[in-house]
């Protein structure tokens, strides 16, 4: 990767905060539905746009399901240095834990792409540690 695309991703943070929901859970049929709110913070010196979504999200049985598609939330939003973006959505597991990481493509002003890397975090059930 040239340093111009890694100075890019190194500009991109992501952050991720998961929430059960069990409002909207139906553990008697093993649907537990976590929300999560992602926050997409540029720290570089040019706006970007996120074109798209890859994520990989792993069940307590290891079972592992991707998830492809353009942009976020029906958007692909333009992030303008300093700024950052913020959305939330959702995942329904069959299991009280499991995990989601992935990536998001990018584009700079400049016309680079690049993927934005979002770092593994834990969906997990309140009372799956009892």
């Amino acid at each position: 990767m040239n340093t111009e695309k890694l100075a890019l991703q190194e500009s991109i943070k992501v952050s991720v905060r998961p929430r059960y929901l069990p409002e909207q859970s139906n553990e008697a049929v093993a649907e537990y539905t976590f929300a999560y709110t992602v926050e997409i913070a540029n720290h570089g010196e040019e706006a970007v746009q996120l074109l798209a979504r890859h994520w990989i999200i792993t069940d307590g049985n290891n079972s592992i399901r991707e998830i492809e598609g353009e942009g976020v939330v029906g958007q692909q939003p333009l992030i303008k240095p300093g700024e950052s973006y913020e959305y939330s959505s959702g995942a329904i597991l069959s299991t009280k834990t499991g995990t989601m990481e992935g990536s998001y493509k990018m584009c700079s002003d400049a016309g680079l792409s690049f993927d934005a890397i979002i770092n593994p975090f834990g969906l997990i059930h309140p009372n799956s540690l009892q």
